[in-house]
């Protein structure tokens, strides 16, 4: 059976992906995601979710946080996931779902 080229790296850590620096791989590791592996298990939005609730008073760009994660799992740039795509997660986050459907 072959992988696909993201089931070969799911093990690379979060500084290994697009979009993601230091500043936002810390945020996500206070919140038990430490991998690529981590963060498709939980999903861009269940993660910007996680964050929010650890930090309730710290305002979360959606272009630096839920876009970013959806671009890192997407293996491209948070400005190149779509505006459809864009939307379906801002509807997830608003409606209190974990999970935007694909």
């Amino acid at each position: 059976m072959r992988l696909s080229k993201h089931m070969k790296n799911q093990d690379r850590t979060l500084t290994e992906l697009n979009n993601i620096g230091s500043t936002i791989a810390a945020r996500l590791n206070e919140v038990g995601i430490f991998s690529e592996h981590d963060l498709r298990f939980h999903g861009a939005v269940n993660a910007h979710r996680l964050i929010a609730e650890k930090h309730p008073n710290m305002r979360l760009p959606v272009c630096y946080y839920l876009y970013s994660f959806e671009g890192a799992l997407q293996d491209k740039h948070w400005n190149d996931i779509g505006n459809a795509r864009k939307r379906e997660l801002r509807n997830a986050i608003e409606s209190g779902t974990k999970h935007a459907p694909r």
